[in-house]
């Protein structure tokens, strides 16, 4: 078993000339290399701390940006939760609103006037302040009050909460000269 490694596999075939002298340039490199790192000895010292100073200090910000990205996904991770449970909620609470429900009642959502259909009772109670709209998406829809303040703690953008409407004969100032004339508080625009 006379031979190297290499001219036993050019004998059998698995590698060719071209291979086999490619394989012994790059190794006569690698020795040179070596060879000349330990003649100069200091500068290669000094040349591998800057190397090693470099990777530690890229090391150091990959790390730093690794903890940003989680803090991030985290974030982004607990904000579809709260968006799902607010959802959940939301579903389990719809009060519903009948298909014949034929009094429009408006209200703002992001500087828009909105419109949704309601009955006199739930159009009552959302005057009332018992009643409170929410937004899923583009759907808008009713829920208890002390629901919504539930879903307010969590998400506030998800609930529209109409103010209770104050009667005019509550508020009357004592210097008013219309003190005397009530206004009356069920037209319909």
């Amino acid at each position: 078993m006379a031979g190297s490694l290499q001219d036993q596999l050019l004998k059998i075939g698995v590698i060719d000339k071209q291979k086999k002298k490619k394989v012994q340039h790059e190794q006569r490199k690698d020795g040179n290399k070596a060879r000349q790192a330990v003649k100069s000895g200091k500068k290669a010292d000094s040349q591998s701390l800057v190397d090693q100073q470099q990777l530690a200090k890229e090391r150091h910000d990959k790390k730093i940006r690794d903890l940003e990205l989680n803090k991030q996904r985290d974030a982004e991770r607990a904000e579809k939760a709260i968006v799902a449970e607010v959802q959940q909620i939301i579903q389990q609470h719809i009060v519903e609103t009948p298909k014949d429900a034929d009094v429009a009642y408006n209200f703002t959502h992001k500087n828009k006037v909105k419109k949704i259909y309601v009955t006199n009772d739930q159009r009552q109670q959302l005057t009332l302040g018992q009643l409170a709209i929410t937004a899923i998406g583009e759907r808008h829809l009713l829920i208890p009050d002390k629901i919504a303040a539930k879903i307010e703690m969590r998400s506030s953008s998800s609930v529209i909460r109409i103010q209770p409407e104050i009667n005019a004969s509550d508020v009357i100032a004592s210097d008013d000269p219309y003190a005397d004339y009530e206004i009356p508080d069920d037209l319909m625009w």
